[in-house]
């Protein structure tokens, strides 16, 4: 059985799975990730040492825009691998899954 069928078939069953690839975009996902961690560490930093609050704010906005970015990423490089291969085999289930993760991804 393809890939695309595994897929198809785990999604029919209701059977959770996980994709087991690397997307070529992995590196710079992870390389986004590190920083927005690092942002978020130098917000509690800020706030273990009482920085002024509109400085916390702008260095939360911070992690969330590289957060955001990040998601981008990755919608990206799904829409361009998984559900190239969802669509051609007719994979109603991961079309859904997509949109349910879009609509988490911009509340």
């Amino acid at each position: 059985m393809s890939q695309q069928h595994d897929h198809a078939y785990l999604h029919e069953h209701g059977i959770a799975h996980s994709h087991g690839h690397v997307h070529e975009n992995q590196k710079a996902v992870l390389n986004r990730l590190a920083r927005a961690i690092g942002h978020l560490e130098k917000v509690k930093r800020m706030v273990e040492e009482g920085t002024d609050c509109s400085e916390v704010l702008v260095q939360l906005a911070a992690v969330r825009s590289a957060l955001d970015n990040t998601g981008k990423v990755i919608l990206k490089d799904h829409i361009h691998h998984c559900m190239v291969d969802a669509v051609a085999a007719g994979d109603q289930a991961a079309i859904e899954d997509l949109c349910q993760a879009i609509d988490k991804f911009m509340k």
